[in-house]
């Protein structure tokens, strides 16, 4: 048995990860349902951090709680994907505008190097999702704003989950492509507009 304790008390937050991460991992799949009883034999803990791991994976749209009866994980629709492109289109562009102009030339050489993976693995979309968020979570961790940091971070089991099936149409591929060769200039020059105009394009905002 998985038991998750931290001297001799369980945090909501490993809680929280612990569920997060089944999910996103697809072991806990749309649709399966989820009972905090079950979930705290498991892990060996009261009820109440798994109550409030559950509410605040609901909040990330992960799940849907059934007061008295179960959780269940939700699906990924289209109107999610929709809208978790929006979310995460306007935020890496914050990102990128806020942290271009703060990052080293060693940053920026790293930056581009992520940005030229996404061309390389343009074929392959489970490669595709994992450098569309490498990039993203470089951003994030040096844009040089905290409570950008804790937004996005916070969100970020949602945001993998709900983009990893998600690809670039290919009637689009050419010109996707197009941007990232763009956005990788436009890294190299430490041009802040421009790197959050391509990166905001990079996820159809």
């Amino acid at each position: 048995m998985t038991s998750i304790r931290e001297s001799k008390q369980l945090l909501a937050e490993e809680v929280f990860q612990h569920i997060g991460a089944q999910i996103v991992d697809g072991v806990l799949e749309p649709g399966h349902r989820i009972r905090d009883v079950d979930v705290a034999e498991e892990l060996h803990v009261s009820r109440t951090p798994v109550r409030e791991a559950l509410q605040r994976l609901e909040r990330l749209g992960l799940v849907m709680m059934y007061p008295s009866r179960y959780t269940e994980v939700t699906a990924v629709t289209p109107e999610v994907v929709e809208q978790t492109l929006e979310f995460a289109g306007y935020q890496a562009g914050i990102s990128a505008r806020m942290g271009l102009g703060r990052m080293t030339p060693e940053e920026r050489d790293a930056l581009a190097a992520l940005v030229d993976d996404l061309s390389s693995a343009a074929d392959d979309d489970l490669r595709m999702s994992d450098a569309r968020w490498a990039v993203f979570s470089f951003l994030t961790d040096r844009s040089g704003n905290m409570q950008h940091q804790v937004l996005l971070n916070d969100a970020s089991l949602a945001l993998i989950r709900n983009l990893r099936g998600w690809h670039i149409p290919d009637a689009d591929r050419a010109r996707m492509l197009q941007v990232y060769r763009d956005l990788h200039d436009a890294i190299l020059r430490g041009d802040a507009d421009d790197a959050e105009r391509l990166v905001r394009a990079m996820y159809y905002v």
